[in-house]
């Protein structure tokens, strides 16, 4: 089991293309472990920001009346992706991992698999 500190180290490092990583607590917004980023990506404001994502999200699928869960959330930009993944299992109800990715240098497909894997890894 991996530590939040060594899981995003795994992501930003593993991954291809990643340019920051963050666990996220969606109930207050903020972030409870950050790697990378940058002054062109603040990861603590992304981290608030991506959690209004997440709630908007949710409300909708409860609104709809939805009875699924969400894998995770892509974002794509005109240089980047977004990518938020909400975790599951004990202890993770609540946190999302963030990770931002350079769209020219990331396989999306690649780091949703990498994600995922961090993700059953991590000891929160």
């Amino acid at each position: 089991m991996a530590t939040t500190e060594s899981a995003l180290k795994e992501a930003i490092t593993v991954i291809e293309g990643a340019i920051g990583a963050a666990l996220v607590d969606y109930s207050s917004g903020m972030a409870l472990g950050t790697v990378g980023g940058g002054k062109d990506l603040d990861l603590s404001v992304a981290a608030a920001g991506n959690t209004d994502v997440v709630r908007a999200k949710v409300r909708t699928m409860e609104q709809l009346g939805l009875k699924d869960s969400i894998e995770d959330i892509l974002i794509t930009l005109g240089s980047q992706y977004h990518l938020i993944r909400l975790m599951k299992g004990r202890g993770a109800n609540g946190l999302f991992l963030y990770l931002a990715l350079d769209k020219d240098r990331a396989n999306l497909a690649m780091a949703r698999h990498q994600l995922k894997k961090i993700e059953a890894e991590l000891e929160v």
